[in-house]
């Protein structure tokens, strides 16, 4: 890996990006001396740039490509989120961008605008809300004798290392995990823990809590980060939710508690903490193309395979969907467990934040707690593992509209049916060796 630049030398070049809907980064590199521009006067991108699929390609039924004129928008950097590049080989930055209406308005079409409105909202009823995002991915290897990726470690005669909380298997990735700790205190992305995970190769990071618009945006940082380090250490990684059929997919964990001007609610008034319960077990099903955006994503959905599968919640239980972690009064919340780690954190943590409000304005009470293993309950509500149902409820949904905003969700269904269409319309090798 490249030497870790100073943050007071000249950058050279300068990378600008913006999250679109499927949570891929979009953007390009201008040179070094465009950041006071940048900073500014923004840069053009086109609205088009929100409308495409996982492959890159223009989805016309999103409304933002050639038929509309292909427009461009001005995008602004985020204030904090110009930093050095540590894994780059010559001096550069990167800024995160969000887009705007020419006339100023933001574009609900841009995921960190969706977030934003709902944090306006938390705002306007005395609310702030604290977030901590936790992110699971492999570090991959290959077969001996295929060469196809399996995760790294497994493959060796006998049972996989599965090596959960192993502080050895931590020692034995060292050079990595140690550039990936340096390379964020160089972008000052506030990284609290690192843990060996489920799986032979699994890693799990977590971020500190913050500000839900801070807490996404450090998620985003993250995730290209570990895979920018991951490549330069010459040892690939992959934040895929259901990489392997046999071993648990990766998550991304939200953890949310909500204070007002006297502190926590939570602590003052528990009943509250229920109540936000309830409203994301109401509101699960028809958010769940939220949570789960990808088609690989629902191939997660499985009994005991370490996401949760059902509208379940407990105390300290990580077989539920909803889960109340071992915490003193002023720092209870919920965690939100669904996500895959391949989600947009923007709009998880905006689906999360708008179905606690749900919850307690209804004020209702959510079902007995689930105790015991949730994975083999047999009177639980199982989610759907299908991508096609989740899209039918995600865009036939009152509450997503009001939460996201009609634009988004539009936007946000052309792209996942076209995804859908992409890979429903496949035939698999396992087909092929069966009825061939």
């Amino acid at each position: 890996m490249p030497a870790m630049l100073n943050a007071t030398t000249q950058p050279q070049t300068l990378q600008v990006f913006l999250t679109d809907p499927g949570g891929i980064l979009r953007g390009k590199w201008l040179p070094g001396e465009a950041a006071d521009k940048v900073a500014r006067d923004g840069v053009a991108f086109p609205y088009s740039l929100f409308g495409c699929d996982v492959f890159g390609r223009e989805v016309p039924e999103t409304g933002l490509h050639i038929e509309s004129g292909d427009l461009d928008a001005i995008c602004r950097a985020v204030e904090g989120r110009l930093v050095p590049v540590p894994w780059a080989d010559r001096p550069t930055e990167q800024a995160m961008l969000t887009m705007n209406h020419k006339d100023g308005r933001p574009f609900l079409g841009d995921p960190r605008q969706v977030l934003a409105r709902q944090v306006a909202k938390l705002s306007e009823r005395g609310l702030m809300a604290t977030v901590a995002l936790e992110l699971e991915f492999y570090l991959l290897g290959n077969d001996a004798i295929t060469g196809e990726p399996q995760p790294f470690g497994t493959g060796a005669r006998g049972p996989d290392q599965q090596d959960m909380y192993a502080l050895h298997d931590m020692e034995r990735h060292r050079p990595l995990l140690d550039a990936i700790q340096a390379a964020c205190e160089v972008q000052n992305l506030p990284m609290s823990a690192m843990v060996s995970e489920a799986s032979p190769g699994q890693m799990e990071v977590n971020l500190n809590h913050r500000d839900p618009l801070g807490a996404a945006d450090d998620a985003v940082m993250l995730k290209r980060l570990v895979s920018e380090v991951a490549r330069t250490q010459g040892t690939p990684i992959t934040f895929m939710a259901k990489p392997f059929a046999g071993f648990p997919g990766n998550g991304m964990h939200i953890h949310v508690s909500l204070q007002d001007r006297d502190g926590s609610v939570f602590a003052r008034q528990p009943e509250q903490l229920h109540h936000a319960v309830q409203g994301t077990l109401t509101t699960m099903l028809e958010s769940q193309l939220g949570f789960i955006g990808s088609y690989n994503g629902f191939r997660r959905m499985q009994p005991g395979s370490y996401a949760p599968a059902s509208l379940t919640w407990g105390e300290n239980n990580r077989s539920v969907a909803i889960r109340l972690p071992e915490a003193k009064p002023e720092a209870r919340r919920l965690e939100h467990r669904l996500a895959g780690a391949d989600a947009n954190p923007y709009i998880a943590t905006a689906l999360v934040l708008a179905a606690m409000m749900k919850g307690m304005d209804e004020a209702a009470e959510p079902p007995e707690t689930t105790t015991g293993n949730a994975y083999t309950d047999p009177d639980v509500e199982r989610l759907p593992a299908r991508m096609d149902d989740a899209i039918d409820h995600f865009s036939q949904s009152a509450f997503v509209a009001d939460a996201l905003s009609p634009e988004f969700v539009a936007i946000y269904t052309a792209i996942k049916r076209t995804e859908w269409q992409a890979f429903a319309g496949q035939i698999s090798e396992l087909e092929h060796r069966a009825y061939l």
